[in-house]
């Protein structure tokens, strides 16, 4: 069976750099970067005092009082986002199948923020369950493409990938597939995540995760940096409209870039910490390659998972030097959590979409924040640092990993019309 090429076709994002895809980009290439101290709460007991929020962002803009009652932020994210990116692709909803378009969203948490306030209300409250009755709809995180479908009316496969930090990234990969093998036309993708709350930041705190540089809170974000001290948590969405190439062709539709492999792996050894030998994480870049039939000499940039955690930053550039060789010494590597914090399920997907915006403009946007040289990372690999770089790019790749060992790799290419 010949598999079916698929191309992104729309593109939507609501980011703490940035709350549109222009705004985004603009952000991603002057290094701008979205980490602030919280406002969302008092942050007096907490460890770490600072996040990646989304900014200027009125929920009524874009939902009457009553629907944004009922709809956790990762929901409503998710609702903004992919209607960005449906408007972007030109879509006219009359006039496609509606029972071949379908959404297939990650989240690694959902409705944590709705989760944590019934709880605390109820355990303030005389002992009575008088819990909202939207309680369940507005936690559970399958509602996001639930409610994408609802309003559109999309007929198609309808899910949600939860695979922590690689959950938008493994949507993707369903997304690609699923139009490869003539199941669907068009699938909105891409994650949601809304967990900068007091339950988030205590629970990552309480792992150690988090950076705790409240002094500098801009600066926190530091990726292969020695002095890096943990994740910053961020927030917001993406949405990628996936389609198949002869039906985008057919309809006139611009194309942001092919999808032109997917790949998966599993570290198998630590419920938090990569595997010290980056071994899941050569598989998954391998694997990635192989579904793309590409070698790596054929790959120009990759904007790595790079979180800013002392073992994983140097796990993962020790096995792109493994996969890559000597050619990674010629590829662009950065990470644009520098910029935009860590938006756990949502990382992949606006990864994805820095990834596919530097393959449209041939520029690399930095890994912001380094300062100080860390003697464990290969000092000739192109880490991108601090200011955005020119290059041509063909083929960009976007790593993406997650607590339990999810590995997810997507690669994107240049179309020859």
């Amino acid at each position: 069976m010949e598999l079916k090429r698929v191309v992104v076709t729309g593109l939507g994002a609501l980011t703490p750099i940035g709350n549109s895809i222009p705004e985004y980009w603009e952000g991603l290439k002057n290094g701008k970067s979205g980490c602030a101290p919280i406002t969302y709460f008092d942050t007096e007991k907490f460890k770490t005092k600072f996040a990646c929020e989304i900014k200027n962002y009125d929920p009524q803009e874009h939902f009457d009082r009553k629907e944004a009652r009922k709809l956790d932020k990762f929901a409503q994210y998710a609702l903004v986002s992919s209607d960005e990116a449906i408007l972007d692709a030109g879509i006219n909803l009359d006039d496609v199948d509606k029972f071949r378009v379908g959404v297939i969203w990650g989240a690694g948490i959902g409705g944590l923020e709705t989760f944590q306030d019934e709880v605390i209300n109820f355990a303030e409250g005389d002992g009575t369950p008088r819990f909202n009755p939207f309680f369940i709809p507005k936690m559970i995180a399958d509602i996001a493409p639930g409610n994408i479908s609802i309003k559109h009316g999309f007929m198609g496969p309808n899910y949600t990938t939860v695979s922590a930090c690689a959950s938008s990234a493994n949507a993707m990969i369903d997304a690609l597939n699923y139009i490869r093998l003539g199941h669907c036309d068009i699938i909105v993708t891409g994650g949601s995540e809304a967990a900068v709350t007091k339950a988030g930041m205590g629970g990552f705190n309480a792992m150690h995760a988090l950076s705790t540089r409240n002094e500098s809170p801009e600066t926190a974000s530091r990726p292969f940096d020695a002095t890096r001290d943990g994740f910053v948590l961020g927030e917001g969405a993406g949405a990628l409209i996936l389609e198949e190439y002869e039906h985008a062709k057919s309809r006139g539709a611009k194309i942001y870039a092919e999808v032109v492999g997917g790949g998966m792996s599993s570290d198998a050894y630590h419920m938090t910490a990569p595997h010290p030998d980056g071994i899941g994480v050569e598989r998954v870049m391998l694997n990635c390659l192989r579904d793309a039939g590409m070698k790596p000499e054929d790959v120009q940039a990759i904007n790595t998972h790079g979180t800013s955690t002392p073992l994983g930053d140097v796990a993962e550039l020790k096995a792109i030097s493994n996969v890559f060789g000597e050619h990674a010494k010629n590829i662009n590597i950065n990470s644009t959590k520098s910029m935009t914090g860590h938006l756990l399920g949502a990382a992949g997907a606006i990864e994805a979409i820095a990834s596919i915006l530097a393959l449209k403009h041939n520029l690399v946007p930095p890994t912001i924040n380094h300062s100080t040289v860390d003697e464990e990372i290969d000092p000739t690999l192109n880490l991108t640092l601090n200011i955005a770089q020119e290059r041509e790019i063909q083929v960009a790749m976007s790593n993406t990993f997650g607590f339990g060992g999810h590995n997810a790799c997507v690669l994107f290419k240049k179309v020859d019309e």
